[in-house]
């Protein structure tokens, strides 16, 4: 077999492949459709945490859940999957970003370092911050 049909055979081969992932269904995203479900995709993972508030992303691919104590659950969209987590203010790096109601989080876990997350509102954005920045404890241990 001379050398360009071997090359024309393996590049149809590969766009074969990549053409039948995606019609069935390989690159469709993971979106939610409101905070029903966000609740209820967390409690699959974690069925004994009872989300107090749920923040949703502009694009419905996350969820930030408020779970009182200092933690927050996340469910976020990864392909057709969702990833779920319980943070604390000590396992995040949070801040503004520079586009309205977004906020940057940078996790230490190494499985998912977190990303950029535009909230619905301003509102969200600034309890979600809130929620995540590190608590001083040391002025209230010394008042103590």
């Amino acid at each position: 077999m001379s050398l360009p049909v071997l090359v024309a055979i393996v590049v149809l081969g590969i766009a074969l492949s990549v053409a039948a992932v995606h019609f069935t269904g390989g690159s469709k995203m993971a979106t939610l459709t409101g905070a029903d479900q966000a609740i209820g995709r967390f409690a699959e993972d974690f069925p004994d945490e009872i989300a107090i508030a749920v923040r949703l992303t502009a694009d419905s691919r996350s969820a930030f859940l408020d779970l009182g104590h200092g933690r927050t659950g996340i469910v976020h969209g990864i392909g057709d999957c969702f990833l779920t987590r319980i943070v604390t203010p000590g396992d995040v790096i949070v801040s503004n970003a520079d586009e309205t109601n977004t906020i940057q989080v940078r996790l230490t876990d190494f499985t998912w370092k977190g990303g950029r997350f535009r909230l619905a509102s301003d509102v969200d954005a600034r309890a979600l911050l809130n929620a995540l920045e590190p608590r001083d404890t040391s002025s209230a241990r010394e008042a103590a």
